[in-house]
């Protein structure tokens, strides 16, 4: 299935539409409704779409029960299936002549940002016979260059690794593929494993029929539905890139960060461009959900873990609650820690009972205010790891973190606890 076939029911926007500014303010405007720009000013025949991947848009779309979708996720990462390679998709349709990326609508979404941003499109890069699938923001440099920021992950080994031996990495850009791919290539693993494996994975387990992927000239494979793929070389040389609105909704550093060059684009027929905006419900919901599996996974592994939920208030990446069956005194303190062992990047984790719905802040509040003593039921830990997406971690890079224990407690008679709302 196609990226394209998830949107009809996607509101239709024929105004005219600037990339600057003007995707954002109709989206806002309509209240990050799922859209469809059907005239960008910059990009005729071009068209966009933005606020897809919601957690209920995307259940819908793919026709999948809310409490099934981290138990889908994680069943994928512990199946990997190899992608059928084909010889021609529909990616393949139109190639530009001349790389002219200011003519595709690469949008500048919030004033606070550097420039225009690819915020949802993928890096397929391959190095010494290893292939990596990862999301980095891109900030458009001119029409054939780009600036992505490249966190300490695996492509960032690879680009150390290749630029000590004067290299250059070979890399695929894909926007607006399958969702699942999306969901993929969102996943981060201590090892090297190969996101496009997963992507597969979900792809037959929800479409039935495996995901298809075309060589592109260098060499690099995409799946073959995206609606635009682009093929180029990671530089040995940096350039300035941000600044740039991050997921917790405050403005991230201008750092020195790899050039990537492109050599070719080329995109579908009347292509859609996926045009994320950042710290909104699609960013949080894309950043987020594949972290819900390893986090459910750990917690497993020490108590009953029904469901996990990554807060929009921790900007889908920070904060979490997580959802246990009681069985044993003691099981929402087990659970705290292996939460955060699951996520090392999380910072607050609240464990709730299973009457509680861990979507909605107002219940996890008054299970907290009904069964957490502050005292008594909280783990606090000091001098751990942050996240770079916490502005107000240490100098160090560390922080601390807190785990609230908001079940109900043991051994007292559960029905005192019980709301009737």
């Amino acid at each position: 299935m196609a990226f394209r076939d998830l949107l009809g029911n996607a509101r239709l926007i024929k105004d005219a539409t600037s990339v600057q500014h003007g995707i954002f303010d109709k989206s806002a405007s309509l209240g990050h409704d799922l859209i469809m720009f059907d005239n960008i000013v910059e990009a005729p025949g071009h068209r966009v779409a933005t606020n897809l991947l919601t957690r209920p848009r995307l259940c819908e779309a793919l026709q999948i029960e809310p409490e099934d979708f981290i138990d889908l996720l994680g069943w994928a990462m512990n199946n990997p299936t190899e992608p059928k390679i084909a010889s021609y998709g529909p990616v393949m349709d139109n190639q530009q002549e001349v790389v002219e990326l200011s003519k595709i609508p690469i949008p500048h979404h919030w004033r606070e940002d550097g420039g225009r941003y690819m915020s949802s499109s993928v890096i397929i890069a391959e190095y010494n016979g290893i292939r990596n699938m990862s999301f980095h923001r891109q900030l458009l440099k001119d029409d054939n260059h780009l600036v992505a920021r490249i966190v300490p992950r695996h492509l960032h080994g690879f680009i150390k690794e290749a630029r000590s031996n004067g290299e250059e990495v070979n890399v695929a850009i894909i926007n607006a593929p399958d969702p699942v791919v999306l969901l993929a290539a969102a996943m981060s693993f201590d090892s090297n494993i190969d996101e496009l494996t997963i992507a597969a994975s979900l792809h037959e387990k929800v479409h039935h029929r495996p995901l298809e992927l075309v060589a592109l000239p260098n060499g690099i494979e995409v799946p073959s539905e995206a609606e635009y793929a682009m093929w180029g070389r990671i530089l040995t040389t940096d350039a300035d890139e941000g600044p740039y609105v991050d997921i917790t909704g405050t403005v991230d550093d201008i750092r020195q960060q790899p050039i990537i060059e492109i050599d070719g684009l080329m995109h579908r027929n009347n292509p859609i461009f996926h045009a994320l905006i950042p710290a909104e419900s699609e960013h949080k919901t894309l950043m987020g959900l594949p972290r819900a599996p390893t986090i459910k996974s750990a917690v497993s592994e020490v108590c009953e873990c029904l469901d996990v939920h990554m807060t929009e208030g921790g900007g889908g990446w920070l904060a979490a609650v997580v959802k246990i069956k009681v069985n044993k005194e003691g099981d929402g303190k087990r659970a705290i820690k292996a939460a955060l062992d699951g996520h090392k990047s999380m910072k607050m984790v609240t464990i709730v009972d299973e009457d509680i719905d861990i979507t909605n802040p107002v219940r996890v509040e008054w299970a907290m205010m009904t069964r957490w003593q502050p005292d008594t039921d909280s783990i606090i830990l000091s001098n751990q790891k942050g996240s770079s997406l916490d502005p107000s971690r240490l100098d160090d890079g560390n922080t601390s973190k807190i785990g609230i224990d908001a079940t109900i407690p043991w051994g007292y008679e559960r029905s005192g606890f019980k709301s009737v709302q």
